[in-house]
């Protein structure tokens, strides 16, 4: 590979110029994803600066999201992976459907405050069209594809990066196959109804950038997943006078989740 070294400009700093050269090797392996970067003795000599001029650049980059940093191995081009495959399959194995519904209860009223604090026109455009193809999928490959997309917009609104790596986190070990057919068992015609009106209802509250009556509907929202859930891991029969049923909407926004049949 070729070096990108090149005469120092006069009266520019040598951590500029580190920036710069860095810039250009990162150029000249086209971001290759999880290249590792030679240790900064190294890349000081091959870029013809001094150490301390090349840290101050790294963290640049890094800040950038242009390389990232894992201690004990290294640095590498490209964006921090959200989770470690074989750190998701050892939580998945050490975890329960009920533990995970106990995380997104403690996770995911808050991230629904903070995006109604934070959302932009444009976010809450997007987060209604979510949650009509979510009303609208016809089968359950569908309403997972889609209900996962509606709460982790939700979770990008919110702004705040090691919150939403967590919710990666939890929403990695939920696509287990076993765990998609339990809660696939756990869905009824009426229930999906429910689940439709608690979206519209998280959907208004962010809208309307009310913080406390985002948490408080997601809380809701979720509740109604897991007494469910909690129930076909029992093997009981759909309770007919349940929290969500009683919070049907018998309007236009939950008619399309009458067409699911799981």
């Amino acid at each position: 590979m070729a070096e990108v070294v090149s005469p120092e400009p006069r009266g520019v700093s040598n951590s500029s110029v580190a920036l710069e050269r860095l810039r250009a090797l990162l150029d000249a392996e086209g971001d290759r994803a999880e290249w590792q970067l030679p240790a900064e003795r190294d890349l000081a000599g091959r870029i013809g600066v001094g150490r301390r001029a090349v840290r101050r650049a790294l963290e640049v980059l890094e800040a950038e999201g242009r390389i990232w940093r894992h201690q004990g191995k290294g640095t590498f081009a490209g964006q921090r992976p959200p989770v470690q495959p074989h750190l998701i399959a050892s939580l998945a194995d050490r975890t329960s459907p009920l533990e995970v519904m106990e995380a997104r209860l403690q996770i995911e009223p808050a991230l629904a405050r903070l995006a109604a604090l934070k959302a932009s026109p444009d976010s809450i455009a997007a987060l209604r069209r979510i949650e009509r193809k979510t009303a609208a999928s016809m089968d359950s490959d569908g309403h997972e594809l889609w209900d996962s997309a509606f709460h982790r917009h939700i979770a990008e609104t919110a702004g705040n990066g090691l919150l939403l790596a967590l919710f990666d986190c939890i929403d990695r070990i939920r696509q287990s196959p076993s765990w998609r057919r339990l809660r696939e068992a756990a869905r009824n015609r009426i229930r999906l109804r429910a689940y439709t009106s608690q979206h519209a209802d998280i959907v208004a509250a962010i809208a309307r950038h009310d913080g406390a009556a985002a948490e408080a509907a997601m809380r809701r929202h979720l509740l109604a997943l897991h007494a469910n859930l909690e129930a076909a891991m029992h093997g009981e029969p759909a309770p007919q006078d349940s929290v969500q049923d009683r919070t049907v909407r018998h309007g236009d926004s939950t008619e399309a989740a009458d067409g699911l049949r799981l």
